[in-house]
């Protein structure tokens, strides 16, 4: 029966997400109906020292990392620098093109240590400028996002910095460069798949008469460029290499200036008690707001005048809208502690070792614990940290090495992580203006294709013996 609830509540969220309804309202309500129907005594200790301890706590590390994240995305976007882009890719690669030039452009910021909500408000403008200008319809942006962004330079690409490559070097004492081999033919397998899907949703679009859409009826349209001439494509790329340049600085710089922790004591009457701050834990977070407030001081820099002209209107709209986009994940993120805690959790995280092949049930296991969460680092460390010795035991007595491991772990935990509910799904489609029923088949296509892809890797591993 607990299981059953469990089922129910992630079916129940993922159904109110597609049919539109604010995350921010249901996640909660998806939770606490679970911890009702287990056990009615823990509803309100659950939701105030569960549910809002750990949604408070991933607004306190990562709203700032939302808020200048969608700052830094509207000045690139008020200052003409997306439309100079895209026009000049345009120039070189032809519109039709226009897709694979997104896609790319994702891949490299997060590839490069960008975190991937900065990556969705960064890109979005010159998306949409390039898909308005090639005509193409806005709905497959999110789709073209998520491969770029979300699929393989984020778990599979070897030493991407992103977190869910970072996660499993803890357990299995390998490093972010593990399973090379592996990494990059997984990599290149998601992204032909990937990107031969999303071109022929294009080309079924263009012969149905579909273009961009009216302009008058979208929602989150970027702001025509109002200025002058437009500016040379190499000044208009120049932020982008500002973040990611100053992001690759700061993390090297910051574990130097602080060392491990870091403490002060407040300037207040009485004897108070030091800040104590685990920089460990943090640097990589300063280090992606250090480099947005310099990739933002950049922009202002470089184009003062259309900025300043409409700072004032767009940074409000940004302001809303990483405060929804922020609300909407950290809301996800409480749903995903408290579904964790409950005794039906346990049982799929129990049968799930009655798989008998290493690599696959832990794919499985890491998979799956990441489509319930809805959260492919939450969902991965939930996995490792009840099983890692297990998936040791039984890749010893295989001969597997860790390396293969940690590449399993790390691909699967991006594979069914991206189901409706999913923080970054629903933070994409708020930018971008769209909902589930618009544009949610072309995600869901892409998290078809990453999560198989765990399994040609694991595939080929067993035909090859190369990692």
């Amino acid at each position: 029966m607990s299981l059953l609830i469990v089922l129910a509540s992630l079916a129940f969220l993922m159904f109110v997400a597609y049919r539109g309804y604010s995350v921010i309202l249901f996640a909660p309500v998806a939770a606490l109906g679970a911890v009702l129907l287990t056990d009615p005594s823990l509803v309100a200790p659950m939701f105030t020292g569960l549910f809002m301890d750990k949604m408070v706590g991933f607004l306190k590390l990562y709203f700032p990392v939302f808020l200048l994240g969608a700052v830094f995305g509207k000045l690139i976007e008020v200052s003409g620098f997306s439309k100079s882009i895209v026009a000049a890719a345009i120039r070189l690669f032809g519109p039709q093109r226009s897709m694979l030039s997104i896609a790319l452009v994702a891949g490299l910021l997060t590839y490069g240590g960008v975190s991937l909500f900065v990556v969705v408000f960064a890109v979005y403008p010159f998306a949409a400028e390039m898909f308005r200008q090639a005509d193409i319809p806005k709905r497959l942006i999110p789709g073209t996002l998520a491969l770029g962004g979300f699929t393989f330079t984020m778990d599979a690409l070897p030493g991407t910095p992103q977190i869910q490559n970072i996660i499993p070097t803890t357990f299995f004492g390998t490093d972010a460069w593990a399973a090379p081999v592996l990494g990059t033919l997984g990599s290149l397998f998601v992204f032909a798949v990937g990107m031969s899907y999303m071109e022929w949703r294009r080309r079924v679009a263009v012969r149905a008469g579909e273009g961009y859409g009216d302009p008058a009826t979208l929602v989150n349209e970027p702001v025509p460029f109002a200025g002058g001439r437009l500016a040379h494509p190499l000044v208009a790329l120049l932020p982008l290499v500002v973040v990611f340049a100053s992001n690759r600085l700061y993390t090297a710089l910051i574990p130097r200036l602080y060392g491990e922790r870091t403490e002060f004591m407040p300037s207040v009457m009485g004897t108070a008690e030091p800040v104590v701050q685990e920089v460990s834990k943090v640097a990589a977070i300063w280090a992606v707001e250090g480099a947005l407030i310099t990739g933002i001081v950049a922009v202002l820099a470089l184009a003062w005048k259309p900025v300043t002209t409409h700072f004032a209107e767009g940074t409000k709209s940004a302001i809303g809208g990483a405060l929804l986009a922020s609300m909407n994940t950290a809301s996800e993120y409480g749903f995903g502690a408290v579904i964790a805690a409950l005794s039906g959790f346990l049982l799929v995280a129990n049968a799930l070792g009655a798989i008998n092949d290493p690599l696959i049930h832990e794919a499985v296991t890491v998979t799956s614990l990441a489509g319930i969460t809805g959260s492919a680092s939450g969902g991965m460390s939930i996995a490792l940290a009840a099983m890692s010795e297990t998936f040791i035991t039984n890749a010893n007595a295989a001969g597997i090495p860790m390396e293969v491991l940690h590449r399993v772990a790390a691909m699967a935990s991006g594979g069914m992580d991206s189901l409706p509910h999913n923080g970054a799904v629903i933070t994409l489609l708020a930018v971008t203006g769209l909902t589930h029923r618009q544009s949610y088949k072309d995600i869901f296509a892409i998290t078809l294709i990453k999560t198989l892809a765990v399994f040609v890797v694991i595939g080929i591993y067993y035909a090859t013996g190369w990692i």
